[in-house]
């Protein structure tokens, strides 16, 4: 393990796939962690320097009253806000209920809008910290099937890149993760996935290293966005 940080890194989505590996990594590498999800159910965290908060990321009054009790509370400087929330409902347009969209787009795109604001001004003042948010391949070309999907995946692009601009002069990065296909229950209630060989999708543990790589970085560098891809690309149907 590396020296304690004595620093505060938020993650939402925190309780399976990408968002616990980056836990796991967060903390293997010395920080405090306070992970956001809808429950920690099924998710086993036993770490000292470990909280978390179950919340609903698409109740946003509620929402916000917990960021605000957390922000209120909280005593340790802030590394970091990362925002990696997400879910996957794939279809033609047409097969998509209003309610399934509203769901995409208010968990992949308007949680992180409203995590992002609520922290955003102590991180100014503070200044010295970075803002990461876990977009996709799919923000970067449109697929089919997936209309509201890339959507909220193009938004969060635009939202990151406009951010950016606003956020440099206080000493607050933010940076763009877009994974290719992950290897997680993500493709569970999906009627398609990677294909078995390692090299047909990437592991969550990738995405916690380039994350940490992100926060290690010089303090005058900023890694706008990062593009990660298994080395073929192969889907098959369940």
């Amino acid at each position: 393990m590396s020296q304690l940080h004595e620093k505060l890194v938020v993650v939402s989505g925190a309780s399976s796939g990408i968002g616990l590996a980056m836990v796991n990594a967060l903390l293997d590498d010395g920080y405090h962690v306070l992970g956001l999800a809808r429950d920690f159910e099924h998710s086993v965290i036993e770490h000292q320097r470990f909280s978390s908060v179950s919340v609903d990321m698409t109740r946003f009054e509620s929402l916000s009253a917990v960021l605000a009790e957390i922000i209120d509370a909280n005593q340790l400087p802030i590394k970091a806000i990362v925002n990696n929330a997400g879910i996957g409902k794939m279809g033609y347009l047409e097969q998509l209920s209003l309610p399934d969209i509203q769901e995409v787009m208010d968990t992949n795109f308007m949680s992180h809008v409203i995590v992002t604001k609520a922290f955003l001004p102590l991180l100014k003042k503070q200044g010295q910290a970075d803002i990461v948010f876990t977009g996709s391949e799919a923000a970067l070309q449109g697929a089919r099937q997936g209309s509201i999907y890339c959507a909220s995946k193009f938004a969060i692009r635009g939202f990151a890149q406009a951010l950016r601009e606003e956020c440099a002069k206080s000493n607050v990065r933010v940076t763009l993760i877009n994974p290719g296909a992950v290897r997680t229950d993500f493709f569970a209630d999906l009627n398609f996935e990677p294909g078995a060989a390692e090299e047909n999708a990437i592991e969550p543990e990738d995405i916690a290293k380039t994350l940490l790589m992100v926060l290690g970085a010089r303090a005058g560098t900023v890694f706008d966005e990062i593009n990660l891809s298994p080395l073929t690309h192969v889907w098959q149907r369940k």
